[in-house]
């Protein structure tokens, strides 16, 4: 009876460390597959850096992100490691890139620069109108509530990352040229 017992615990440890082994294995496609996309996340942070997409500072950090990541794929490359460690890395890969591509459409998209670039000459038109009091505090006042309320409405229609109506970018486009020609009088 003990030889009986002995032999199936031998077999259970048997089968329980062929189960583990064959669970852990290396895993090439994992491999070329998290390379592709470390190198396709590469590209678009450097594409989006040249293009004007992204901002220098984003793309610092983009790539930081990408290095911690890459770091953790040399730790398992051609090691024999479970699969739910390369799916981990095979989802944070994704979640980069998504990042990357939300920050870069939300950037590229054709009004943002323009209006963002207009809106900031105001402001600094105001700032330099009071800094030289060449406005008075009232008229100071009024063209920063203008402005405020243009860049509101901007920001309201642009929400998360969605395109402006036609109508919607002519009254922005109305509103900051009539606040441009007024501020002009004061420089």
């Amino acid at each position: 009876m003990k030889m009986n017992n002995w032999i199936q615990v031998l077999m259970i440890f048997g089968l329980v460390l062929f189960a583990g082994c064959a669970s852990m294995n290396v895993w090439p496609d994992d491999e070329r597959s998290a390379e592709s996309k470390m190198t396709a996340i590469e590209g678009r942070i450097g594409e989006g850096l040249q293009t004007g997409g992204l901002s220098p500072d984003q793309s610092q950090m983009y790539l930081t992100t990408l290095k911690g990541i890459s770091l953790d794929y040399e730790a398992l490359r051609n090691r024999i490691v479970y699969q739910e460690k390369w799916r981990s890395l095979h989802s944070r890969l994704d979640v980069l890139g998504y990042e990357i591509d939300r920050a870069f459409n939300k950037t590229t998209s054709i009004e943002e620069p323009r209006y963002g670039d207009r809106i900031a000459a105001c402001q600094r038109a105001i700032d330099n109108g009071r800094m030289n009091r060449h406005m008075s505090a009232t008229e100071e006042r009024e063209f920063q509530i203008r402005l405020d309320s243009i860049r509101n409405d901007h920001l309201r229609i642009t929400e998360r990352g969605r395109p402006a109506t036609d109508e919607a970018r002519a009254d922005i486009s109305r509103r900051l040229e009539s606040l441009t020609i007024d501020l002009d009088r004061y420089r």
